[in-house]
């Protein structure tokens, strides 16, 4: 249960989802009866029908920002640069001129300590400090540096969707790697369980008497990199920025209290509610950085059903879903939905858990 080849398993490589479905809330849907240990097979729109009045929604309203950079150095080889402490995730950022940001940096060969990077337009950064790829970057310009990233800035796409540039992509990237109720900025990658809900889907939810409420956790570039240990309890996972609203905690308190059911929408709302939680399950407004690793043994207190998409093995995301659900149950899920041919990762299917 606590080794990393636990939590492997065999995809073919066909199965990763380069694209998402023509709707959004027309994806296949696997449901799981944690009690039962039944695997029951659905489209997502039929979600409307396996939620109930007086359940509570909870999404993630973290906005994905253009955080992916090309520029050159001042050799004229071309680098490029993922920003990771997006300024604007935290209270009080402020455009000044210049900023300072924790990035990856990829060139052939590594950026000089001191050099210049340019970027298009009056965008250009400072080498500071770093090795190994992660670098310290001055950012310095003129105007406002989110209307710049906006203008010059891609989408970060995950390592395993791939895109060639000369080519026409299959979907488009910025607006299908959003979900339609994303507002904070200072993502850098998407809360993919939200991609499945159209906007006609959430109004359809909330008129059958389900409430929809938010909080927001700025899923880091931390979320696609492997677990380096043997033992699983020995990893450290990366923090993010988080917000935890009033009324959120107000409505998740009370929707507990009524004995309707918490359904977290993703593994990162599922982070955020248990972080806050106190050991009733009482959850308490607030932000700051979250840093809870749920594994299999983890008890918990706020959510009773998930929904999420299908994770890559070995990966925190998949060991938070088989804390919740059994870690065998969910692996024979997961071959259940390999012989149906579900779509995988964050452009691919859903999964929801009750």
């Amino acid at each position: 249960m606590y080794s990393i080849d636990d939590y492997s398993y065999g995809l073919p490589e066909e199965l990763i989802a380069q694209a998402p479905v023509s709707s959004r809330d027309k994806s296949q849907l696997m449901v799981l009866q944690r009690k039962s240990r039944g695997i029951f097979h659905h489209h997502f729109s039929d979600i409307l029908r396996l939620l109930s009045p007086g359940d509570l929604l909870v999404v993630n309203n973290t906005r994905v920002v253009p955080a992916r950079l090309t520029g050159t150095k001042e050799t004229g080889g071309r680098v490029e640069v993922l920003l990771i402490s997006y300024p604007g995730q935290t209270p009080g950022s402020h455009d000044a001129g210049n900023l300072t940001c924790e990035c990856l940096v990829k060139a052939s060969k590594p950026p000089r300590l001191g050099s210049r990077l340019g970027f298009h337009g009056d965008l250009h950064a400072i080498v500071l400090n770093g090795t190994n790829g992660l670098y310290n970057l001055e950012f310095r310009f003129n105007g406002g540096f989110d209307t710049l990233i906006d203008t010059i800035g891609q989408i970060p796409l995950p390592p395993y969707i791939k895109r060639n540039d000369s080519a026409a992509p299959p979907c488009d990237d910025p607006a299908c790697y959003q979900t339609v109720y994303a507002e904070k900025r200072g993502a850098v990658a998407a809360p993919t369980a939200g991609l499945h809900f159209s906007s006609e889907l959430l109004k359809k939810i909330e008129e059958v008497g389900i409430e929809i409420v938010p909080i927001t956790l700025h899923v880091g570039y931390g979320t696609f990199l492997p677990v380096r240990v043997t033992d699983i309890r020995e990893h450290q996972i990366h923090s993010e920025v988080y917000e935890l609203p009033q009324g959120t905690a107000t409505a998740i308190n009370r929707a507990k209290s009524e004995g309707g059911r918490i359904i977290a929408v993703g593994t990162t709302t599922v982070r955020v509610l248990e972080f806050a939680a106190d050991a009733r399950g009482h959850v308490t407004a607030g932000s700051g950085m979250c840093d809870l690793f749920i594994y299999p043994g983890f008890e918990f207190r706020v959510i009773d059903a998930l929904i999420t998409n299908f994770h890559l093995p070995k990966s925190t995301l998949l060991m938070l879903v088989a804390a919740f659900a059994g870690r065998d149950f969910v692996l024979k899920a997961y071959q259940e939905a390999i012989r149906q041919r579900y779509r995988f990762y964050s452009y691919g299917d859903a999964m929801l858990i009750l």
